[in-house]
Parts: C-alpha cells; sequence; structure tokens
C-alpha cells in the first residue's frame, strides 16, 4: 500500500472515531482524492468538509486548538463548502470530546501518522505583531491598525451602504441589512436623548456613520475618533459629501488623548470597548466621565462574554492572533460596576443579542456571495478569516456564548438628579 493509500485509510479511521456519536451529522466529508465519507454523504448535507491533501486532519487537529484549526482553513489545508456557521457547531463537538487518555494517545497516534508535507503555503494574511505594553496608546495604534486597516472597498463589499460595522436593529429576521442598521443609529440617537446643538463625542467612530446620521437628522455638533487612518480618510469624505463638514469631523486620535476642556453633552462609544482591555476599563470610564458635562449621557454598546465564561486574553487563540489582537470581551456585570465606581448611574442595560446574529448571517452571505470581488481587495486568506470569523462569531451569539449590550451611563448631578424622563416611550418615537 502506497503513501496516500495508507494515509486515506488512517483519515477514514479516524473520521469513523471522531464522529460516531456526533448527533447533528448532517455533513459530509470529501477527500482530496474525490472520495465522499460517509458513503456519499447523504443527498443535501448542510456544509462539505473538503480535506485537501492527504495531511489536512493533522494540519487541523494537532495539537487540537482553535488556532489550529482557523489556521488550517485559512491557509487552505481545508475547505468549508456550504453552511459554515453550521460548521462551527461540529468544531465545538471536536473541541469537547469526551474520551479516555487512552484513546486521546490513541487518536494523536494515528494523525500523527499521517502527512506532513503536503500542506499549502503560508501566504497572504500572517499573524498579528503587536509590540510594546499590552493596551499602551503604541501597542493599541498597532493592533487597530492590523484588523481595520486591511482595504475600505473590502469591507464596503459587505457591510451595509453607510458601513456601520457593528450590529443591526431589525424589525424582523428578514429586514434588509440598510433599514437595520439606519435603525439602529436612530435608536442609539434616541436612547442619548440627542437635542440640537449640543456637543457629541463618539469613541471609535469607524467610517463615520453614527456622526453623520446624527449631525444630519438630530443637528448636533459631532466629533468621532479612530485609530485607523483609512477611517478617518473615508469618514472625511463622506462628512464633506453630505455637506456636514460645519458640525461633523472624524479625527485620528485615542480616546485618552481628547481635552476635557470643553465638556461633551453625551458620548457613544459602539464597538470599540472589545479594544480596552479590562485592566483599562477604569481609566476607559473615568476619561469618559471627565469629558462630559453634569447630567451627560454616555451609550457604550459592546460585545460581552457571559460571566461563566472565562476570559481568552491570555491564551494564544485564532482570534488574538489573526482577527483582533489584545481584544478582550468582559462580562457586562464587571463592566457596569467599574462604570459606578468611576461615578456613573446605570440606568437603561439591554441586550441587542438576537440582532448582531441576524447581522452576522448578513454579513457573511454578503461576503460569500461576492468572494471574487473580494480578491480585488485582499488576498484568499484574508477573505478567509473575516468569513470564519464572522461565521464563529455567528454561532456564539446564537448560541449565548457571546452577547452585546447597549448600556446607557448617566453622570448624576450634585443632587444625584439624572434628568432622564420617567418613561421609555420617548425611545420608540422614531424621526425617520
Amino acid at each position: 500500500m502506497d503513501t496516500r493509500s495508507r494515509a486515506k485509510e488512517r483519515t477514514l479511521g479516524i473520521l469513523e472515531r471522531v464522529f460516531a456519536e456526533y448527533a447533528g451529522r448532517e455533513f459530509a466529508v470529501r477527500l482530496w482524492d474525490g472520495a465522499i465519507w460517509p458513503d456519499g454523504g447523504g443527498s443535501s448535507p448542510a456544509f462539505t468538509l473538503v480535506l485537501n491533501h492527504p495531511g489536512s486532519l493533522r494540519k487541523m487537529f494537532l495539537p487540537p486548538s482553535d488556532l489550529n484549526l482557523g489556521e488550517a482553513y485559512i491557509y487552505g489545508d481545508f475547505d468549508v463548502e456550504g453552511d459554515l456557521i453550521a460548521a462551527i457547531s461540529m468544531a465545538e463537538h471536536l473541541q469537547s470530546l469526551d474520551i479516555g487518555v487512552g484513546d486521546k494517545l490513541a487518536l494523536a497516534r494515528q494523525l500523527r501518522a499521517l502527512p506532513d508535507d503536503d500542506a499549502a503555503p503560508r501566504e497572504g494574511r500572517q499573524a498579528a505583531r503587536v509590540s510594546g505594553a499590552r493596551h499602551s496608546r503604541k501597542r493599541d495604534r498597532q493592533a487597530i491598525s492590523y484588523h481595520y486597516d486591511v482595504s475600505n472597498d473590502f469591507y464596503a463589499l459587505w457591510q451595509d451602504k453607510r458601513m456601520v460595522y457593528s450590529c443591526a436593529y431589525f424589525a424582523d429576521p428578514g429586514e434588509d441589512i440598510d433599514a437595520a442598521q439606519e435603525r439602529k443609529l436612530d435608536y442609539t440617537c434616541r436612547k442619548l436623548r440627542l437635542q440640537p446643538g449640543e456637543r457629541l463625542l463618539d469613541v471609535g467612530c469607524g467610517w463615520g456613520g453614527l456622526v453623520i446620521h446624527a449631525a444630519k437628522r438630530y443637528g448636533v455638533e459631532a466629533l468621532g475618533i479612530t485609530l485607523s487612518q483609512a477611517q478617518v480618510d473615508l469618514a472625511r469624505e463622506r462628512i464633506a459629501e453630505a455637506g456636514l463638514a460645519d458640525r461633523c469631523r472624524v479625527a485620528y486620535m485615542d480616546y485618552r488623548e481628547v481635552a476635557p476642556e470643553q465638556p461633551f453633552d453625551k458620548l457613544v462609544s459602539v464597538g470599540m470597548f472589545e479594544h480596552v482591555g479590562e485592566a483599562k476599563m477604569r481609566v476607559y470610564f473615568k476619561q469618559a466621565r471627565d469629558l462630559l458635562r453634569p447630567l451627560g449621557l454616555f451609550l457604550n454598546h459592546a460585545i460581552a462574554r457571559p460571566g461563566w465564561l472565562p476570559s481568552s486574553k491570555d491564551r494564544d487563540t485564532f482570534s488574538n492572533r489573526f482577527v483582533f489582537p489584545d481584544s478582550e470581551l468582559v462580562p457586562v456585570s464587571l463592566s457596569s460596576r467599574v462604570a459606578e465606581e468611576t461615578g456613573f448611574a446605570v440606568r437603561d442595560v439591554e441586550s441587542l443579542r438576537e440582532h448582531y446574529a441576524l447581522t452576522l448571517r448578513c454579513w457573511v452571505r454578503r461576503l460569500e456571495s461576492r468572494h471574487d470581488q473580494a480578491l480585488r481587495h485582499v488576498d484568499e486568506a484574508t477573505y478567509r478569516v473575516w468569513r470564519l470569523f464572522m461565521s464563529g462569531s455567528a454561532h456564539g451569539f446564537e448560541s449565548g456564548r457571546l452577547n452585546v449590550y447597549q448600556t446607557l451611563l448617566v453622570k448624576p448631578g450634585p443632587g444625584g438628579e439624572s434628568g432622564l424622563p420617567l418613561t421609555r416611550e420617548d425611545l420608540y418615537l422614531s424621526r425617520r
């Protein structure tokens, strides 16, 4: 028996062992020679796992980690045809496989016996290399640039027309992403009770969608800040095109660099808190408090991990290496406590978990349908990074392993007053 035949025999044996008790076996595996497991794989599998060479399983699972599995995917050791989000649940099954020590050692020996010389070259996007103290201003700039300064044209392919890179707010699951994102922007502005002439600071403003909406629809003077130069450049173009340069601007600036001399009436941060880090939370909330006038509102919109799930900040994960270096998710209970300890009063907390799952599914569909167009702006590995991380995130929000909260904070007046209305009725009176 030649090397490839032995590798095929071992691969089929591993598949039988690993998936013997997998309940959701609505998938197929296609080997490098075209063979299908199991026995044709069914008539319409949700997805097909494609092993591109005899050593694919070795690259995927030796040693077992989400980093190795992710690298094997983005560099082409295997593909997933069909629903990648459905395939994520299979990956979770593999990571939680309950077998004895002896079986694990036997499985490792089988994987180690597979060829190690057919792997695809590791070309294209490489793991992040950031230097300096964790969450220092210098290192944060590197981390933000690694993720966001990829290509504005690439992001524009699969986001909504405003390029809002955070969860939308859907009226129903089938709603168009443009309408859902506009609804989210407006809902955010209503929560902040924006009034004409007020000064608004958007921390981590992205491509300017929220500051443009707030200035245009609510008549505020808006400043957005970001550490992505690519976002600054495009946001300024869009502000000029909208004719809002007299009351809306975007600057390349760290949140710790904003001067508190002239307080803002309102602050908002959407999808930026994940980059702050647990060790810097107190600095973050204190800076926000110092930048606000008394009775000022701060809406902090952030992805969170549930309290029962341990932090991954010190683990070498796929996300830390290839997606969001140094990002940290903290439970909303912890962030709310720190906000209170720095002088804020928590007035409203709302989970938008299901909305983010819908948003991510929409982004993944749009990205997959524009694969060829994406490759005009980024390499194949980069395309695969975004397809994988957004699919994994969709599964995380659907399963409850991820959540996203809008937390409305107020800087109380000298007597403890909040200045807020007695009811939430005004939040639902859209100005659209």
